[in-house]
């Protein structure tokens, strides 16, 4: 069985970073894309970065500049590199894996992890 297991969120004061890792098993890792979510209280889940087998990467047009999609192939983990974190970064993070291509729409992933807290404070 596909396993998505996120690390690393955490409370950070805004203007600062954090370093999320997802770590995947159950399935060959380069048969499917890769994408981080966040859905905060009483909002829908977005997406936030993706990336493919080949590197390529997609951004939400409001973390461009601040977060960095990689992966560590070799080690099947996926990160999430945050910096000059803002309150509405706020949310609970989750990894996804199962599009066919680095989308951002979450309907083109099958299989999701339990997500991390972030908490951005002002």
């Amino acid at each position: 069985d596909v396993q998505l297991v996120e690390s690393g969120g955490g409370s950070v004061q805004a203007g600062g970073s954090l370093r999320l890792s997802c770590a995947a098993s159950g399935y060959t890792y380069s048969s499917y894309c890769m994408g981080w979510f966040r859905q905060a209280p009483g909002k829908e889940r977005e997406g936030v970065a993706a990336i493919d087998s080949d590197g390529s990467t997609s951004y939400a047009d409001s973390v461009k500049g601040r977060i960095t999609i990689s992966q560590d192939s070799a080690k099947n983990i996926l990160y999430l590199q945050m910096h000059s974190l803002k309150a509405e970064d706020t949310a609970m993070y989750y990894c996804a894996a199962g599009s066919d291509w680095a989308s951002l729409a979450t309907t083109e992933y099958e299989h999701w992890g339990q997500g991390t807290q972030v908490t951005v404070s002002s």
